[in-house]
């Protein structure tokens, strides 16, 4: 494996970098040897943020954690991206390299539980009233969650703010 370390608004020291490696590394045995892995190391104000990315045969895997501590930000990275590996195993058998799962422990996270299809628990019904952005964005607040769907009074179209990663609200509007 190729790992491509780089650093955003830090400077990686050689102990990080060296502690990446390993870790990251330890990923190979899923992977062919020429694989390319891309950690990008952010620090935020106090969010220190790891993003693994691993392309190959025209599939990317992701794995992005913020925690204020960057070793717990790399370990979550990559227990995601374990996770990733494990629910899309059938899969990617194919692709991987082709002594990928002969063992079958797991290298970063305790056990693996296979949740299968998602299945809907809930259903929500609910008048969807004509309001202005504005006023969306002030519901959404009070109602504490990360997403809020209204009908904009200007356009009369159903629209979906949600609450980014980095703190900003985005819009989904399907015109």
């Amino acid at each position: 494996m190729d790992i491509i370390i780089t650093g955003k608004n830090m400077e990686v020291s050689d102990y990080l970098k060296g502690l990446v490696n390993k870790k990251v590394g330890k990923l190979k045995k899923y992977f062919k040897p020429d694989t390319p892995a891309y950690v990008t190391l952010n620090i935020e104000k106090s969010r220190h943020i790891a993003e693994i990315t691993i392309p190959f045969d025209g599939i990317v895997m992701r794995g992005e954690e913020m925690s204020t501590d960057m070793y717990a930000s790399i370990d979550g990275g990559l227990k995601k991206i374990e996770h990733q590996i494990m629910k899309h195993r059938t899969k990617l058998e194919r692709r991987l390299h082709k002594d990928a799962f002969k063992e079958e422990s797991l290298l970063f996270q305790d056990e693996y539980v296979d949740d299968g299809i998602p299945k809907v628990v809930r259903t929500k019904k609910f008048n969807v009233k004509p309001m202005s952005l504005e006023e969306a964005v002030l519901q959404m607040e009070l109602l504490g969650h990360s997403f809020f769907v209204f009908r904009d009074a200007n356009s009369d179209e159903i629209n979906v703010l949600y609450q980014r990663k980095d703190g900003d609200i985005g819009l989904i509007d399907p015109s």
